[in-house]
């Protein structure tokens, strides 16, 4: 996930704390989160992945 998305779920997060968000922002922050969260997934799953094992 690029630093252009990550900035823009923080500049929502912060409007709601503040003024309060639009339906339509609010649907666009869940779908950044949905986003962010899968990247989070996908590289520890590779970071699982690349983990050997020895005895």
């Amino acid at each position: 996930m690029d630093s252009v998305k990550i900035e823009r779920i923080n500049e929502l997060a912060r409007k709601k704390k503040t003024q309060g968000l639009t339906e339509a922002e609010t649907l666009e922050q869940a779908e950044l989160r949905r986003e962010y969260l899968q990247s989070i997934r996908e590289n520890f799953r590779q970071t699982l992945e690349s983990i050997e094992y020895k005895d």
